[in-house]
């Protein structure tokens, strides 16, 4: 990828992390920290890699995306606002009451969304179900799913990823956004699914192991998906929880705290620098 694009989309990460602190601002609730590490691989699958039209998100050629890891929201609700699906203005209805941008995603409220998500596990599920349906129907269509490293303690991940190598999904992409922290602690202490890599690959898929901020290891490791025949790929994303909020990063707290207006101000001129040099 030449240094224009990555500018390009790392000025898009940038603006996502500044919706997800602007909605769970508003909200006084959410989950910032998990959503703040997936920024650069929402922004990739939404502005480079999917398949997809703003204009008419039920298109039926579109590829698929699930977020298994429904609790991130706000960063899906800030990529689709990028991406034109709807304003910006919205994020700041985050759960509210009647407000299409819930706390959890809803495919009936909420444009762009392809399946309702909130109970770990049950997302990587679903988006097997669609890859085996786009094979069987011989559509061609990818899915992607993003899966929290804390959610791979759910018993019915390891289910779908037996069942996904048996059907050779080789369709489905599977993103594990690896912050190692999780509402309770590291997720060491708390139930440790080390080694990622090794499991996937037992249970049959090619594996990737990238950076998860850095756009030319995610370009590589989504280009590699596409080539690979006869398994689903499983790319194994190492993030920081909270990253680009200096206050935030590696902090377990932030998992589900919502920002007070003093670490709002904070945040946003932090993330506001960011985008300004990005912008130079």
């Amino acid at each position: 990828m030449d240094m224009q694009q990555t500018k390009q989309l790392a000025r898009i990460a940038c603006k996502v992390r500044m919706g997800v602190i602007e909605a769970t601002f508003h909200a006084k609730s959410g989950h910032p920290g998990g959503s703040l590490s997936s920024a650069e691989l929402l922004t990739y699958l939404y502005f480079k890699q999917m398949k997809l039209d703003p204009a008419n998100p039920h298109w039926e050629g579109r590829d698929r995306f699930v977020l298994s890891k429904g609790h991130v929201a706000p960063a899906l609700y800030a990529v689709l606002a990028q991406r034109g699906f709807f304003s910006e203005e919205a994020l700041k209805t985050l759960r509210k009451a009647g407000s299409m941008l819930q706390g959890h995603p809803s495919m009936k409220l909420t444009p762009g969304v392809d399946m309702s998500t909130g109970s770990l596990g049950q997302g990587i599920s679903v988006a097997v179900g669609m890859a085996l349906g786009a094979k069987l129907g011989g559509a061609g269509q990818m899915t992607y799913a993003l899966l929290g490293d804390g959610e791979l303690e759910e018993g019915q991940v390891w289910e779908a990823a037996m069942f996904a190598a048996a059907k050779g999904l080789d369709h489905l992409v599977a993103v594990v956004d690896n912050n190692n922290l999780q509402i309770d602690g590291s997720i060491e202490e708390v139930n440790s699914p080390y080694p990622i890599p090794e499991k996937f690959a037992a249970f049959g898929w090619n594996v990737i192991e990238i950076a998860a901020h850095d756009f030319d290891e995610i370009e590589t490791a989504f280009e590699q998906a596409l080539r690979f025949n006869g398994k689903p790929t499983a790319v194994i994303a190492k993030s920081v929880k909270g990253k680009g909020v200096s206050f935030m990063e590696n902090q377990v707290a932030w998992h589900g705290t919502a920002p007070n207006a003093a670490q709002y101000a904070l945040a946003m001129e932090e993330l506001g620098a960011q985008l300004a040099a990005l912008e130079a």
